[in-house]
């Protein structure tokens, strides 16, 4: 549904956080109520941790669409010193005494955030709804 076939990974100006307003235009089309938070000072990423943040937007709003019923997201980024943290919650049906079986999109939200060094936190809320938190270094990796 959010999906975006046109372009591939390796095309970075289409598929980075500069085109973030665009994916979240793309969800409120679908009827998903949707806001967005940036804070800290945005400046130019590496390129890896730019199509990362961007994909994990995309499939966490996809999710939404697809699992949370009716539900409103959250998109939070954070440019902090040390890291870039991205943050989708909605306030869904999600159910902390029922998590959900990942399926491939948790598990290449998994696999992105690990190959960059990262955390990745994807589970029901306390309060209800859904989480999805990734924190991406923006360091060199040694």
């Amino acid at each position: 549904m959010l999906r975006d076939p046109g372009h591939s990974e390796d095309e970075a100006p289409a598929s980075g956080l500069d085109r973030l307003d665009d994916l979240v235009e793309r969800a409120r089309s679908t009827g998903l109520p949707a806001t967005v938070t940036i804070s800290g000072t945005r400046r130019e990423l590496p390129a890896e941790v730019d199509r990362a943040a961007y994909r994990i937007v995309q499939e966490a709003l996809t999710n939404v669409s697809r699992h949370a019923g009716d539900a409103a997201a959250a998109v939070r980024i954070d440019y902090a010193d040390e890291e870039l943290v991205v943050q989708i919650d909605d306030d869904g049906k999600a159910d902390p005494d029922a998590p959900p079986v990942p399926g491939t999109g948790l598990l290449g939200m998994r696999e992105r955030v690990a190959a960059l060094g990262g955390r990745l936190k994807a589970e029901p809320r306390p309060e209800g709804g859904f989480t999805v938190r990734a924190e991406l270094p923006l360091g060199e990796r040694s």
